[in-house]
């Protein structure tokens, strides 16, 4: 096995100045994607489906198989938190 070391010297300033780039990018996008969902609890069938680019049948076959967690709305309508679109991704990423 070979074992190959790298010395890597970075200005403090320029360090700096790019971690705090990261960050405010970072908070950017978060910032972005919170006013795309106006704050909601949770979405339609309809809605999730295209969150998670999916059409609405083939949510709706994931969630009759177990595979999405969802709730009951007004009217008995499907919902999906925020939190069961995240954790449906979560469990599907590669390597799980």
């Amino acid at each position: 096995m070979n074992d190959a070391s790298l010395s890597l010297s970075v200005n403090d300033a320029a360090l700096e100045a790019l971690v705090k780039r990261v960050v405010h990018e970072t908070l950017a996008a978060v910032a972005e994607d919170q006013a795309r969902l106006n704050g909601r609890l949770a979405f339609s069938e309809s809605e999730s489906a295209a969150l998670l680019g999916l059409r609405a049948h083939q949510l709706r076959d994931l969630r009759l198989r177990g595979e999405i967690t969802s709730s009951k709305g007004p009217g008995r309508k499907v919902m999906y938190a925020r939190s069961d679109l995240l954790e449906f991704l979560a469990r599907r990423r590669n390597g799980n």
